[in-house]
């Protein structure tokens, strides 16, 4: 066993290893600093494989290999050190990799609430249609599950888009479809909830607590995606809010 002893002292070593050593040092930080940044392509999210391989890779759990494919596919914008904005995305592959998801778990709602609240949001009127009209037609498959989805899609199409005539037929659809008997009365109303032109975060406020208070959303990604995304709504309002104090403060 090496004692204390047998230690030598760093001026024991040579100084030309010294100065190597510095030297390669030196090097290394100036290669990372010179480096070009990691970059991405947005276009190389892969097309989403077939259902039936799917089903195959899941060995006999589809609906764990649908979390993990879902946690996956919202984090492809951000790779170590890379940042594709979302926008970005081939949004005909992102609806692929959704789809086959749903298929692995019919019963999941994460897809069709990164549809209609992460993808849907972004600042590109076509792109937030492909959403929102996404969460239509899976809506359109299983109606009294997938409700609360399509109630956020006709908000979103009715304050981002200010798309009316797309935002009614999305509430329409609610109340001809959405009929079971765990379906709220104000959610078959939500056509005139649009109608009143409540403000979105009023909107959103409503139908998110809704879904938290009584437990439809149970997993806990997506009880913390709802809860960031009323805080976020809610902060973006404040301001305003201040602003227009102030100003009526002033005026009197």
């Amino acid at each position: 066993m090496t004692g204390a002893s047998d230690l030598r002292p760093v001026s024991a070593v040579p100084a030309a290893v010294v100065w190597l050593l510095l030297g390669a040092l030196v090097l290394q930080i100036g290669w990372r600093a010179l480096a070009p940044r990691p970059t991405a392509e947005a276009r190389n999210l892969p097309a989403a494989p077939s259902a039936m391989l799917l089903q195959i890779a899941s060995l006999g759990d589809p609906v764990a290999l649908a979390k993990v494919l879902m946690l996956w596919l919202q984090a492809y914008d951000n790779p170590p050190g890379v940042s594709i904005p979302f926008l970005e995305l081939d949004y005909r592959r992102v609806t692929g990799w959704l789809d086959r998801i749903l298929t692995l778990d019919p019963a999941g709602q994460y897809p069709l609430l990164a549809a209609s609240r992460l993808y849907g949001a972004v600042p590109d009127p076509r792109k937030q249609r492909q959403m929102l009209d996404f969460v239509h037609g899976k809506f359109l498959e299983d109606p009294d599950r997938r409700w609360p989805w399509l109630a956020h899609a006709a908000v979103m199409a009715r304050h981002r888009l200010k798309d009316l005539p797309r935002s009614l037929r999305y509430a329409q659809a609610i109340t001809e479809r959405a009929t079971g008997a765990q379906v709220p009365g104000w959610a078959r109303q939500m056509r005139a909830l649009v109608l009143e032109q409540a403000g979105e975060l009023e909107a959103a406020r409503a139908l998110i607590g809704a879904l938290v208070a009584n437990g439809r959303i149970t997993d806990s990604h997506e009880l913390n995606f709802l809860r960031r995304e009323l805080e976020r709504l809610e902060a973006g309002s404040e301001r305003p809010r201040d602003d227009a104090a102030a100003t009526g403060e002033n005026e009197s």
